[in-house]
């Protein structure tokens, strides 16, 4: 039986971080990867091209988190800056887009998996692919016993970072919350955050594929606002996604009854509503004898003016020199705050991160160990924290992978 003092679990960003950060001291360790290649998940990130991290201050991090408080002390040891330096440092270039977020200057998730491998190489990492943990034990020892398709596995300390539930198919199917219930850890159901909210309906299936840059949302549940974003948003098939319905999808993950809640778009934010209601009237005085829905389509996609003209109640043919102030008003509330029926989540399949995991009250946030079971620690995806989209939830993988391998 072969004798490991560390053993790492998974091969994603919070596993190779580990594992590199492990090998870094010397320490003799194995990384084990059921699939046959590393950092399948890692490599679909950012559409394939990987946003590392944002540059935003630590308490914008924080803010940014279910549990963000958990990870104050592996941000105090190794947060989005040290990330930077750490890629830097070894001559990975990366680059800023948006003024905040952080993306290899190549363009490629594969670039940041195969640096992660070399550097994991150059500290001696050993590296079993295609074998999966069919089991764990604790011996009466301080050793822990791992079953593999390979064979069984003796080993002194244990780094589980299995991910989530999230994208299946890249490995990520829940292992590590079966065994960290076998060790007597909670595990919070896992449920979807950051994913398309589904809408009622079918008339929105007109706007598949029309995209705003910059759009004000809010998810409110009757007369209560939920929460709100601002940025890009995108109209798809089942309803609405991009990072701004996606971040809300985080909120809406936790209401019980999903289509009593509503969203309402602002199509354009840059305007108040009595700046709006101006730029309208300036445009009727200019057009008088051209349609609302015309107008419109000057301002906003031609099938977003058509829909809201006909919410409005303005008949198709009628010329705005002839709408009334009533009229008027409710383009402006349509503009400015267009109402659209919640129906659901897209399942936790097709969902970027997962909410749940081991609970955080379970797990020393200064190093990452359990606090049942000794020996035994938790990185990235598997614990209960999640991010909002832009290089939120990798920082953590990062930042909680590198607590645990420079602590065990």
């Amino acid at each position: 039986m072969k004798k490991y003092p560390v053993v790492v679990i998974g091969s994603g960003p919070a596993g190779m971080m580990a594992a590199l950060q492990a090998g870094g001291k010397g320490v003799k360790t194995l990384l084990l990867e059921k699939n046959s290649c590393i950092g399948n998940k890692l490599l679909i990130t950012g559409g394939g091209r990987c946003n590392l991290t944002n540059n935003r201050g630590l308490p914008d991090f924080i803010a940014s988190y279910h549990n963000g408080d958990f990870l104050r002390n592996a941000f105090a040891r190794f947060c989005n800056q040290d990330l930077i330096t750490f890629f830097e440092e070894k001559g990975f270039k990366l680059v800023v887009e948006d003024e905040r977020l952080i993306f290899p200057a190549s363009q490629s998730a594969q670039d940041v998996v195969n640096f992660l491998l070399a550097q994991m190489k150059e500290n001696k990492v050993e590296l079993w692919l295609k074998n999966p943990v069919l089991d764990i034990q604790k011996n009466s020892s301080r050793f822990f016993e791992i079953d593999t398709v390979a064979g069984p596995i003796t080993a002194e300390k244990i780094i589980l970072a299995t991910g989530g539930k999230s994208y299946p198919q890249t490995g990520s199917t829940g292992d590590g919350y079966v065994l960290a219930e076998k060790f007597g850890h909670k595990v919070f159901k896992p449920k979807p955050a950051l994913c398309g909210i589904m809408l009622q309906g079918d008339w929105h299936k007109k706007w598949q594929g029309i995209s705003f840059e910059k759009a004000g949302l809010k998810l409110m549940l009757e007369k209560k606002q939920l929460g709100s974003e601002s940025g890009e948003i995108i109209f798809t098939h089942f309803g609405i996604s991009g990072p701004a319905a996606l971040n809300l999808s985080r909120i809406l993950t936790e209401v019980e009854d999903k289509r009593s809640t509503h969203l309402f778009v602002n199509f354009m934010p840059e305007l108040n509503e009595n700046a709006l209601r101006d730029r309208l009237m300036d445009e009727f005085l200019k057009h008088g004898r051209m349609t609302a829905r015309k107008i419109l389509s000057t301002l906003i996609p031609a099938r977003i003016a058509e829909q809201i003209v006909v919410f409005a109640g303005i008949p198709e043919e009628k010329t705005v020199s002839n709408i009334t102030g009533r009229e008027r008003q409710a383009l402006v509330v349509r503009l400015n705050s267009f109402s659209l029926s919640v129906d659901g989540l897209l399942p936790i399949e097709d969902a970027m991160v997962t909410r749940g995991g081991v609970s955080v009250k379970e797990i020393n946030p200064q190093t990452m160990e359990s606090r049942i079971v000794p020996g035994l620690y938790f990185a990235g995806e598997i614990v209960d924290v999640d991010g909002k989209t832009g290089g939120f939830n990798l920082q953590a993988a990062f930042s909680t992978g590198f607590a645990a391998g420079i602590h065990v």
